[in-house]
């Protein structure tokens, strides 16, 4: 298996060099930990991750259009 993280862009981004984010998963039966970056920046990116669960609740809150 490939340590290789595979990055996917949100389908709310467009080609036109808006902000947007690149999301990478980590999985173990569910995503165990996400990787983000700023999509401008390429693989030159800094990046983070955070835990499934903190990211399902970060997801959860944004939905709520807080």
């Amino acid at each position: 298996m490939s340590d290789r993280l595979i990055w996917f862009k949100s389908s709310y981004s467009d080609s036109e060099g808006s902000n947007c984010l690149e999301v990478a998963l980590t999985w173990r039966k569910r995503p165990h930990t996400v990787h983000v970056r700023d999509s401008k920046l390429g693989s030159g990116s800094p990046c983070f991750a955070v835990g499934g669960g903190s990211w399902a609740a970060f997801l959860g809150y944004a939905r709520t259009g807080a």
